[in-house]
């Protein structure tokens, strides 16, 4: 990562810029979560880990292809919903006319969501049972670098999916190594994160 400077000796002291809550939607896949058993099954058994019985060693290397396949698929719909929040915290800047001179950039929430996230923030997601978020994020953000949409299985080799965190991993870190930008740690941005449809529900309740 390339910040240009912290941003909170140029910035009005103790000043709260409330972001847009990041809203989570579900990823609905009917075979998606025995595909991801049956995967790492197939890599335990790979590495010897598990006894593979009478399967072959082609046949686990496709189960493990097809579980790696749904792992990309769900990571980049996460990452569509990360890409639309910082698209909306940009335009909360391009509102502020103090803000808008700061030199902050999509990388700067980037930077922000994957290394500092408000203590609520990691306490929810961490009670969602995603732990390790920073990986999750940064590769979700990488693969929406990398693709507009999501490439059908036969478009893409299997060293791509069978080593694709790898590469989603690069691709984050050459997004936020183009360009150089503001570090806005410690400047006030908060924000709350919801799933789509606890966040639904807490608007019905105000509207009622």
């Amino acid at each position: 990562m390339t910040p240009t400077t912290a941003l909170q000796d140029f910035l009005p002291a103790g000043t709260q810029y409330k972001l847009p809550p990041l809203i989570l939607h579900p990823f609905a896949d009917a075979n998606g979560p025995s595909k991801l058993v049956e995967s790492s099954r197939a890599s335990l058994m790979l590495q010897g880990l598990l006894p593979s019985g009478d399967r072959n060693k082609s046949d686990l290397d496709q189960a493990l292809l097809d579980g790696r396949y749904q792992e990309i698929r769900m990571l980049f719909y996460v990452g569509r919903d990360l890409v639309r929040w910082i698209e909306q915290c940009m335009e909360f800047v391009d509102r502020n006319p103090t803000l808008r001179k700061c030199g902050i950039k999509e990388q700067s929430f980037c930077a922000h969501l994957i290394q500092n996230a408000p203590p609520e923030v990691a306490a929810k997601l961490r009670k969602w049972g995603v732990v390790d978020y920073r990986s999750i994020f940064g590769r979700a953000l990488g693969l929406n670098a990398l693709f507009a949409d999501i490439p059908p299985r036969d478009l893409l080799t299997d060293d791509f999916i069978r080593n694709y965190y790898r590469f989603a991993d690069q691709m984050f870190q050459c997004k936020q190594s183009s360009v150089s930008f503001s570090e806005i740690k410690d400047c006030g941005f908060e924000y709350e994160i919801y799933a789509s449809g606890e966040y639904s529900r807490m608007l019905e309740r105000e509207w009622a």
